[in-house]
């Protein structure tokens, strides 16, 4: 048993669903389920006719009756158990967040430019647009964008993970959850969130149900199955019209009883995936909670099991995000030292992890140890200029990408040799990006960065592909470059030199020719994308804009949770038609015992549909109805924990599937019905 399926039957998580089950009995409450609604009403129903009963009016043997009775208010509290299990564990987690939230002293300024006028005020009073300052070891007040600074934050109370994050003005990793901690340093922020809106208010209300819908998907269902509890309630009233005829023809009394209708009534209609339908849903999106994922709707939940194009970032998702260096490859007659000096001068000052491992390549190849540079200049990489490199004594060293160097050169009138250029292709055309050095402007030669593929991440595209699901890489780096990582990952295709339009047109094109599409977003400039695609990941790291585009937040901010997030979707689908499926199957066998039962004195020759070998009518019916109401109890554990998820085609899946719970549900309750009989017969009820 997992973990979490620990916690769902944790003793006060269970004795408190109990609770919370009779809670629900309100007719409020109920008839949000249709389906169970109806048991509802008939449970009311009997319960009169049991009290008539009592006093002498009754249709059929007040022992009976309350029997009947007592099965049909069991089966609405089971109902009501399962959902408020799948509760609980929102519930837990919601208080858990709710510890977290309190008020606290927020230090007002004007601007990040007047950090001296500090006005102190109460959290609850800030509104969108107010500027704070937060210091090291004070609460964030609010959700906000940093616009000054950089600090070490704690954000083990929304994440659960207890490592800092660095959040810093700029960039994609600017955004900040009230509630979290400042560590060290100082950050200033600009609050986005009204009182009472904050991203963690929306996550108490998500995790603990109080916001969850029902989904397209969801209703749809629920719609079909009340069309079945309208079919049977007709059926019911024909075949007690038919009774009542058969006796009068027959000259005798009619022995149908009311009681043994409304039994059948209860048998026939779909109770089981009625009365977990609601636990399924809840259970799935607690799932994704559990994973660190906040759904801000359960029909994003249901959109990523239809996902069938998954848009990946290269870094982070498909490669470790740190590019190393791999090779110097000199040109134009420099000497491999030669170019390893230079290339090792250059990225002294560059604490970026490709920097610093072109300096640990250098010492490994040629033993060149940091040196102590008198008067030295270093130029910090610039997205503008995407180069480095460093000016002492005279001597000027430059490296960076191929066309930026290239057109560096260009402006001191010299030109990059078709030596060079091969080396840049060649680097490029094994899936490593090309950095040129050059010295006092003349190139010395080529630095290659490989990038390093995840382990196993070739095989889960491999289980993606049999599941039906085409994976896209998207990457900034250039169409060669791209294709051999690609190659190398396995991926089924990549978005290469992509750009905010390129990443929009790419989803727009896929979805018009009938695609579900998902995608992760950090960036404000990934913002457009993720407000098109079908599921829209974005990383808590990443700036308000791509939160706010989103309709999921990965907590963790890990590219790689979007194919978890895929699997639980698929899960959740899964689970519901399995249930379905085994729900429906299981009226053949209640047929079986309840419909020779109602018409066995009219028509004696029906006793050879009682191949279960019933003990009689009255045992046939009871033990119909108590497994009617068991089987619930019965599957709860599978609808919390959801049905086993297996990487295959989707018609395997389903074919697996139908075999399973079809034929399970076919087979199943005729074997405990006519257990159940037995052990009624041996208790003398029947």
């Amino acid at each position: 048993m997992s973990k979490n399926e620990k916690r769902s039957m944790d003793p006060r998580m269970v004795r408190s669903a109990v609770g919370e089950a009779f809670r629900k009995l309100s007719p409020r409450t109920q008839v949000d389920n249709p389906v169970m609604f109806l048991v509802y009403v008939s449970a009311i129903l009997l319960t009169i006719m049991w009290m008539l009963a009592l006093s002498g009016i009754s249709d059929a043997p007040a022992g009976y009756t309350l029997a009947i009775v007592v099965m049909l208010w069991l089966t609405v509290l089971f109902s009501n158990f399962a959902e408020a299990l799948a509760e609980g564990r929102g519930k837990a987690q919601a208080a858990a967040l709710r510890s977290s939230k309190r008020d606290v002293e927020a230090h007002l300024i004007p601007s990040a430019d007047e950090k001296d006028r500090i006005s102190n005020i109460s959290s609850a009073e800030l509104v969108k647009g107010n500027v704070v300052i937060v210091f090291a070891g004070e609460q964030i007040p609010g959700d906000g964008t940093v616009i000054d600074g950089a600090a070490s934050v704690d954000e083990s109370a929304i994440t659960g993970e207890s490592a800092p994050v660095i959040r810093e003005a700029g960039g994609d990793r600017s955004a900040v959850t009230g509630g979290t901690q400042v560590l060290s340093d100082w950050i200033v922020i600009e609050v986005t969130s009204e009182p009472g809106k904050s991203f963690l208010d929306k996550m108490i209300a998500m995790v603990e149900g109080a916001a969850r819908k029902k989904t397209p998907n969801e209703i749809a269902l629920q719609i079909f199955l009340v069309a079945l509890c309208i079919v049977f309630v007709l059926v019911v009233m024909a075949l007690y019209a038919y009774a009542d005829f058969s006796s009068r023809q027959a000259g005798v009394a009619n022995a149908t009883s009311v009681t043994t209708l409304v039994a059948l009534l209860v048998c026939l209609a779909p109770t089981t995936i009625g009365a977990l339908l609601s636990a399924i849903g809840i259970a799935g999106m607690s799932r994704l909670n559990q994973s660190n994922v906040l759904a801000m709707s359960g029909r994003a939940i249901e959109a990523a099991g239809d996902v069938d194009i998954l848009m990946l970032d290269k870094t982070g998702t498909i490669t470790l995000g740190n590019r190393r260096a791999d090779q110097f490859i000199p040109v134009d007659g420099a000497t491999p030292a030669e170019l390893a000096d230079a290339a090792q001068l250059s990225s002294l000052a560059d604490e970026t992890p490709e920097g610093r491992s072109i300096v640990v390549l250098a010492k490994e190849r040629f033993g060149l140890r940091g040196r102590e540079l008198a008067d030295a200049e270093f130029v910090p990489f610039t997205a503008k200029t995407r180069m480095s490199g460093v000016d002492y004594e005279g001597v000027e060293i430059r490296k960076g990408a191929a066309d930026a160097v290239d057109t560096y050169l260009s402006g001191f009138g010299v030109k990059m040799s078709r030596e060079c250029q091969d080396a840049v292709q060649s680097v490029a055309q094994q899936g490593a990006t090309p950095l040129v050095v050059e010295r006092d402007h003349r190139v010395l030669g080529v630095i290659a960065l490989k990038d390093i593929i995840k382990p196993g991440v070739k095989e889960k595209f491999a289980d993606l592909r049999r599941m039906g699901i085409r994976t896209i890489m998207v990457t900034g780096d250039n169409p060669t470059t791209a294709a051999a990582i690609a190659a190398e990952a396995g991926v089924d295709d990549f978005l290469a030199e992509a750009t905010p339009e390129g990443k929009l047109s790419t989803i727009r094109r896929y979805q018009a020719e009938g695609h579900m599409v998902a995608m992760t977003g950090d960036g404000t400039n990934d913002a457009p994308a993720l407000a098109q695609a079908d599921v829209a990941v974005a990383m808590n790291t990443g700036t308000q804009a791509a939160k706010e585009a989103g309709n999921m937040v990965d907590l963790d901010s890990s590219p790689t949770k979007l194919i978890d997030i895929v699997r639980i979707g698929k899960q959740l689908l899964m689970t519901r038609g399995s249930l379905t499926t085994f729900s429906i199957a299981n009226d053949v066998a209640k047929y079986f015992a309840i419909i020779p039962a109602l018409f066995i004195t009219l028509y004696p020759g029906l006793a050879a549909l009682n191949f279960m070998g019933l003990h009689s009518p009255m045992s046939a019916v009871l033990s119909a109805i108590i497994y009617n109401a068991f089987v619930i109890v019965a599957l709860i554990p599978l609808a919390l924990r959801g049905v086993a998820y297996r990487e295959v085609p989707a018609a395997k899946l389903l074919s697996h599937n139908l075999l399973v719970y079809g034929l399970g549900g076919f087979v199943v309750p005729f074997v405990f019905i006519k257990l159940i009989d037995l052990v009624l017969v041996v208790l003398g009820v029947a």
